[in-house]
């Protein structure tokens, strides 16, 4: 869906004009290349990482995949962006929390 819908229909649903329907696409994507960057195997192998690991903070993930925590921190942002992952301040760094690991793509 192009950006500006997606955004549109974001607005909508805040301000209670629509309200989704069940089995309705929860994430959108602007084209199937951020898709594919977003839900690559190397992140989907992440998303699985860290639901089994459970890591403490980007840190221990960084350890634990051998990825750079930069790298790992940009990462998460946009899979937050996303809603795939939460991050959660505890203490004094950001736990990474996996809210899917299975995804079912709809295109039309």
């Amino acid at each position: 869906m192009p950006q500006e819908k997606i955004r549109a229909r974001m607005l909508a649903i805040a301000r209670g004009e629509y309200r989704p329907k069940p089995g309705e696409p929860r994430i959108w994507f602007t084209s199937m290349k951020s898709l594919a960057e977003v839900l690559s195997d190397e992140n989907r192998a992440l998303l699985k990482i860290i639901a089994e690991m459970k890591p403490e903070s980007i840190t221990a993930l960084a350890g634990a995949t051998g990825r750079k925590p930069g790298n790992l921190s940009r990462t998460l942002k946009t899979m937050s962006n996303y809603g795939i992952v939460d991050m959660r301040r505890e203490k004094r760094h950001m736990r990474p929390i996996a809210k899917a690991t299975e995804f079912r793509i709809i295109a039309a």
